[in-house]
């Protein structure tokens, strides 16, 4: 059995969210979001997942019903529309996700220790 539809409606309406409120947030048609709450379209996964972070639920819970904290920590990520995906917050990082992601400024530093290591 296909919960999405009645999940759908009942989170915009627990938001107290219009049809074309909605669809304005997902840059679709009020018709698009009027076949997805009546079961007779679906909508593509990048629309799922801006759904799941405009309700701040998990995609389990929009689609299945399954009721559940989000299973994204909010507190340590957050979505980014442009590249349509989730990053951690900036300030968040570790030492191994600093190296991971700036490996390149950790080399150059090395280089110009070791070079200024070597003229000594």
């Amino acid at each position: 059995m296909n919960k999405f539809p009645d999940q759908l409606k009942q989170l915009r309406k627990d938001h107290h969210t219009t049809q074309d409120d909605l669809a304005t947030k997902l840059f679709v048609t009020r018709q698009a979001i009027s076949k997805w709450e009546s079961g007779d379209s679906t909508p593509d996964l990048n629309n799922l997942i801006k759904l799941t972070d405009i309700f701040n639920v998990s995609l389990d819970t929009l689609v299945f019903g399954a009721e559940g904290e989000p299973k994204v920590d909010t507190s340590e990520f957050v979505f980014d529309p442009k590249h349509n995906r989730y990053v951690r917050r900036f300030g968040k990082m570790n030492f191994w996700d600093f190296l991971s992601g700036y490996w390149w400024a950790v080399l150059a530093v090395a280089f110009v220790l070791g070079f200024f290591w070597a003229a000594h």
